[in-house]
C-alpha cells in the first residue's frame, strides 16, 4: 500500500532516501527534547527521525497518510499526530522547546515560515524544503532581487543557511520547479523586542513599494517628524540590512 499525492493538498512525496537522511541530519537535535515533522506523507523523512532520541510529533492533515504511517512504523500512534500545523498553540510541550523539519507542501511554505516567526520563542531551529525561488528568499541580503518582506522578518529572529538545491526527478509526483532546503537557527536580535508590529508594518509597506524612497513608501504609516530628513527616508527598502530596519523602528517608536 502506498499513499496518493494529493494535489489540493500540495503534496510530492520525496524518494530519494539520501537526500532524506541529508535533510534530517541539517537539524543539531541540541538544546530541545522535542521536534515536529510537518506534512510527513509516507515517512521518508520519519524513519530517520525516529532513530533520534528526541520526543516526535507529526502534523499531518491527510488520512491515507496518517493511517500508512500507523500501519508501517512501530514508534507512530495517534498521540504521534498533532493535526494542522497552521493551527497549532504548542501547548502540548512540556519544555517548552520545539524544532520543526519537512518537506513542506509548497502552496503554504509562506504560511509555515510566518508561523514558525510568530512562535520563535519556542522554535529553536528549522530545517526544510521549500520551493528554490523561497528558499531563496528568505537567505537572502541587501540590494538583491531576493531580498525582500520574508528575507527581514525571518532573519530578524533567525540565522538562515541555504543548504542545497534538490532537483525535480526525486518526487513523485516530480514538481514544476526545482527545491531548496535552508536551516534557521533563533538569533533575536537586540532591540526587537516590544516592537514586532512597528517592525513588522515598517518592513511591510517598505517593501510594499520598493521601487519608491522610504520617504513615499512609508507615508501611509504617518512618519514621525523628527524622522522625515533621517538618512534611510532617502533609500529603498531593499538597501537597508535588517539591522538597520530594527534600528530604525526602535527610533521611530521614540519620537512617535
Amino acid at each position: 500500500m502506498s499513499v496518493k499525492a494529493k494535489k489540493h493538498l500540495g503534496q510530492h512525496f520525496l524518494t530519494d532516501e539520501n537526500i532524506a537522511r541529508k535533510i534530517v541530519d541539517g537539524l543539531s537535535f541540541e538544546g530541545y527534547r522535542n521536534v515536529m515533522e510537518v506534512g510527513p506523507g509516507m515517512g521518508v523523512l520519519t524513519k530517520y527521525l525516529l532513530e533520534k532520541d528526541q520526543q516526535i510529533y507529526l502534523a499531518e492533515i491527510d488520512k491515507e497518510s496518517i493511517e500508512y504511517l500507523k500501519d508501517n512504523y512501530a514508534n507512530v500512534n495517534e498521540e504521534t499526530f498533532v493535526g494542522d500545523f497552521l493551527k497549532q498553540d504548542f501547548q502540548f510541550i512540556n519544555d517548552g522547546q520545539i524544532a520543526i523539519i519537512g518537506n513542506f507542501p509548497y502552496n503554504i511554505s509562506s504560511q509555515i515560515l510566518f508561523k514558525i516567526i510568530d512562535h520563535y520563542e519556542l522554535i529553536p531551529e528549522m530545517v526544510g524544503m521549500f520551493q528554490k525561488e523561497v528558499a531563496e528568499r528568505t537567505a537572502a541580503v541587501p540590494r538583491t532581487k531576493d531580498y525582500g518582506i520574508l528575507s527581514v522578518l525571518i532573519q530578524a529572529y533567525y540565522d538562515t543557511a541555504y543548504l542545497f538545491t534538490v532537483h525535480e526527478n526525486v518526487f513523485n509526483p516530480p514538481p514544476k520547479v526545482k527545491s531548496g532546503v535552508i536551516r534557521i537557527t533563533r538569533n533575536p536580535k537586540e532591540g526587537l523586542a516590544g516592537n514586532e508590529i512597528l517592525f513588522k508594518q515598517i518592513v511591510k509597506a517598505g517593501f510594499n513599494q520598493r521601487r519608491k524612497k522610504l520617504s513615499n513608501a512609508l507615508k501611509t504609516l504617518t512618519i514621525p517628524e523628527a524622522l522625515k530628513t533621517h538618512e534611510f527616508m532617502d533609500k529603498r527598502a531593499e538597501e537597508l540590512s535588517v539591522t538597520d530596519f530594527i534600528a530604525f523602528t526602535q527610533l521611530w517608536k521614540e519620537n512617535k
